[in-house]
């Protein structure tokens, strides 16, 4: 298969989550993807640790997210390591970074200083907040972020209070956003020769994932979404959506008329699916209780109604398809042409790649 950015060359100055997926993003579709890192042990990411399991020295965490990268490491801040710099991208076709704002212009590498060295440079921006207002300032962190859109009030039940998603939410779907503007841009490129500089930040991208909820919030009189005592998995739709408690494991239903699962549970359902949903919701429960949740996926899965047992880990990789199998570890979410690139083992090592990029580039 031919890689449809094969000759594509990244220059990543992005350190965390955010910038690094959006490059991983682009490196899983042929891109050649170039880390620049700092003198003082490199990307921070090197040493987040989410568990105590280590590779090369560094944390799993920072090899999930920048395997396949070539590393050279770049001190900004002296003339030697800005001018490297700038050989590097006057070559490249597109530039990522994620600094604070302000940072980036005071190290000479804002896009306008940019594409004075190179017209046709793509460059991406990830920020936490945008880059004016008073909360640009402010860290642009995961678990900030998701505190600061409201999003932490859509999951958990009713009791909880507020419920972060058990994952970087914010930083993921902010590299995506990102790559979808690049890979935009690139194609303008191709077409007009015009570079271009495609900004969001963590800040946008949670809100977009909220569209349906905050659409519907502006639209129904700014009424917010109601989490239910039990099983709750969405704010606004009305019973039977939930998670229940079976006599083993749990079972997620989703949308599904009422009449239709009341025959399947020989059980009344009637009422109104919205303004009875904890009420219907408990009888529901109630009845799920009777058998495990593998017994109920089979019988009301064969009767049509939508419903899928709460797996786990282990049990998604052995009961699911070969295409668990497939993004596992984890790859490009993506196929061309009927197949999938293989994933890189691991990130390189802090500077790996000094000696080669050096002379391939003229840094020196």
């Amino acid at each position: 298969m031919t890689a449809p950015l094969a000759g594509i060359t990244v220059i990543d100055f992005s350190q965390f989550l955010s910038g690094p997926y959006a490059a991983l993003r682009l490196l899983d579709m042929g891109a050649r993807v170039i880390k620049v890192e700092n003198p003082d042990g490199g990307d921070l990411c090197r040493r987040h640790y989410v568990s105590d399991t280590r590779i090369k020295g560094d944390s799993t965490l920072f090899h999930a997210i920048n395997r396949g990268k070539e590393s050279i490491v770049l001190d900004l801040k002296t003339p030697q390591g800005l001018a490297a710099a700038r050989r590097l991208i006057a070559q490249a076709d597109v530039m990522i970074q994620n600094f604070r704002p302000g940072v980036i212009d005071r190290l000479g590498l804002s896009y306008d200083q940019v594409r004075a060295i190179n017209p046709q440079i793509v460059y991406g921006s990830i920020s936490g907040y945008g880059e004016s207002g008073d909360w640009a300032v402010l860290p642009g962190q995961d678990l900030l972020a998701q505190a600061r859109t409201g999003l932490m009030w859509l999951s958990g039940n009713a009791g909880d209070g507020p419920v972060p998603v058990g994952l970087p939410i914010a930083d993921i779907s902010a590299g995506a956003c990102l790559t979808q503007g690049l890979l935009a841009a690139l194609f303008r490129r191709e077409r007009t020769g015009l570079g271009g500089h495609v900004q969001t930040s963590l800040l946008e991208a949670l809100m977009d994932m909220q569209f349906e909820f905050l659409s519907t919030w502006l639209s129904k009189g700014e009424t917010p979404p109601e989490r239910m005592e039990q099983g709750s998995a969405h704010g606004y739709l009305g019973a039977p959506y939930g998670v229940y408690a079976c006599a083993s494991g749990h079972l997620a239903l989703a949308m599904t008329p009422l009449d239709r699962l009341g025959a399947a549970l020989d059980l009344d359902l009637s009422g109104d699916p919205f303004k009875d949903r904890e009420t219907l919701c408990r009888r529901i429960a109630q009845r799920l209780t009777d058998k495990p949740a593998t017994a109920w996926e089979a019988d009301l899965g064969a009767q049509g109604i939508w419903c899928a047992r709460v797996l786990t880990w282990d049990e998604m990789r052995r009961d699911g398809t070969e295409m668990v199998r497939q993004m596992l570890p984890p790859a490009l979410p993506i196929r061309m042409d009927g197949q999938r690139p293989p994933p890189a083992p691991s990130g390189p090592e802090l500077n790996q790649h000094a000696a080669a990029l050096r002379a391939e580039f003229s840094l020196d």
